[in-house]
Order: C-alpha cells, then sequence, then structure tokens
C-alpha cells in the first residue's frame, strides 16, 4: 500500500528540485496541495492508465489555476506518466512542461509535444473551471461513467467566470463533477482577505447548488473521507474547500504571499530540502 504521506513529501521535493533549476516559477501553491495530489494520483481518488493516459474511460483532472503546474508534473513523473528526469526541463524553451500546462492535440501533424496526463491548457485563471463543466456535461450528455476533478485556487472565487460554471453545474446536476478549492489565503498581490474578501465561501457555494464540504487540506484522511461522502450525492456537484498552509512543509515558505510567484534560490533549495527529507 502506497504511502500518502511520503508520497506527498516526495512530490514536495521534486517541486523544489525544478523550481529551483528553471529559476522561476511559483511555490506556494504547489507545496501547500501537494498532499491532495498525493491523494489524487496515489490514493485511488480517480481512474486512469499511466500506460494509456488518454484512455477513453479515464477520469478527466482540469488545473484551473494553471501556475500550480509544478505539483502536477511531479505528481505525473512520479505516477509513472513520463520520465521524473524531464521535471528538470519546466519553463525551458521547447519544454512540454511550460510555467502552465498546456494541452497540445497536434504538434505540426503529432503528439510529440503532448505531455500524458494534461486535460486543458491552463492560464487565465477561472477559465478552467468552465471547462471543467463542459467535459462534465458532455461524459453525461455521452452516458460515460468517467468524472471530472477541477482543482482551482481561492483566488479565483473574486471572478464571475467560476459563479456562472457553478449555476450551470448545478443546473444540469453534474454529479459527476468534484470542484476542489485551495484555500490557502494568498495571491500574487498579498493576503486574500486584504486584496479581496471571498467569505462566507461555504454558505455562498451551497447558495448555488453545490454539496460543499470544508476540510484540512494537509490532512489526508479528511481529503480521502471528503470524496467518499461526495458519492453519496450523484445527482449534485461537489465543492472541496481545502483549507491549505500556501509552501507547507518549509518553514520559510509557509504562509508567506511573496512565495506564490518566486522560486527558491540555490541556496534555499538546499535549505528546503534538507527540511522535507
Amino acid at each position: 500500500m502506497v504511502d500518502l504521506v511520503d508520497k506527498a513529501r516526495e512530490i514536495r521535493v521534486e517541486i523544489i528540485k525544478m523550481l529551483a533549476k528553471a529559476e522561476s516559477g511559483h511555490t506556494a501553491g504547489a507545496l501547500g496541495i501537494a498532499d491532495f495530489f498525493a491523494c489524487l494520483y496515489f490514493g485511488g481518488l480517480i481512474n486512469f492508465k499511466k500506460e494509456e493516459p488518454y484512455w477513453e474511460e479515464r477520469d478527466r483532472v482540469v488545473l484551473s489555476c494553471g501556475h500550480y503546474a509544478p505539483v502536477q508534473y511531479a505528481a505525473l513523473a512520479l505516477a509513472g506518466f513520463f520520465p521524473i528526469e524531464e521535471l528538470g526541463s519546466l519553463r525551458k524553451l521547447g519544454s512540454r512542461l511550460q510555467g502552465h500546462p498546456v494541452r497540445q492535440i497536434k504538434y505540426f501533424g503529432n503528439n510529440d509535444k503532448q505531455l500524458p496526463g494534461i486535460e486543458n491548457t491552463g492560464g487565465p485563471l477561472g477559465q478552467g473551471v468552465s471547462v471543467a463543466v463542459g467535459m462534465a456535461l458532455a461524459s453525461k450528455m455521452d452516458k460515460k461513467k468517467w468524472s471530472v476533478v477541477c482543482v482551482s485556487s481561492d483566488a479565483e472565487q473574486q471572478e464571475g467566470q467560476t459563479w456562472e460554471a457553478y449555476q450551470c453545474a448545478a443546473k444540469y446536476g453534474l454529479g459527476n463533477l468534484t470542484f476542489v478549492i485551495d484555500r490557502n489565503e494568498i495571491q500574487i498581490s498579498g493576503n486574500l482577505g486584504e486584496v479581496m474578501p471571498i467569505e462566507p465561501l461555504k454558505d455562498k457555494l451551497t447558495a448555488f447548488g453545490l454539496r460543499v464540504f470544508e476540510i484540512n487540506g494537509n490532512n489526508m484522511v479528511e481529503i480521502m473521507e471528503a470524496f467518499g461522502k461526495g458519492k453519496l450525492f450523484p445527482g449534485q456537484p461537489k465543492a472541496i474547500i481545502l483549507k491549505t498552509m500556501a509552501g507547507k512543509g518549509v518553514s520559510f515558505i509557509e504562509g508567506n504571499y511573496r512565495w506564490h510567484g518566486r522560486a527558491p534560490t540555490s541556496e534555499e533549495a538546499e535549505k528546503a530540502l534538507w527540511e522535507l527529507k
């Protein structure tokens, strides 16, 4: 049986290593949500085939907050979708691992540049929520069994498009769709509550027709239980609010919004890796 805590630690180690080598990128959010990605890809929350990444019956994972890409890349590599060594090409010219995930259906007639496991091109915040609704609706219309998990940031809840998407998900009873919102309280310009408050978030989501669970997003047991409870409501879209610590696992990054869009230097990376290991 996979040790999810250890797997989350491995994900965090790879995040630090790739960001330090790239010398740019977003650190705090990726570290904070690593526990969830460990559960997602190693805890059995979704169905996938690493050797057949675009298997028709796979569950879809949409990363709406594209700047969290390092955590998804690390999880996919550790799960066997592509070689771990490729993580070192993050943000390099011509790399499949860009600063935000890119879904390339065709690249000059072939799929050589498509990174296995990536379902959407992520960049403009909030749009991935609508993409996920479209996917879930397509699955329901085609009477398929696959589901959709959409990962978004709490700052995305400041945007109107997300709420239009929630409204649509509720109208069509998309019980095959789970929104996972990382509630880490930071965004690039400061602490979220000071920039643009979003509370009472749970009450708002409930009013828009979602079945809402608010949990400790750094607790593996609570994450697994929330997904289990969600299955009790097959005709209603779910929202799981993950209350996480931005930069989790590295003391000098934790809770500091200045690490939202900053990568560690080689010296900082060495210190961070020492803490994680």
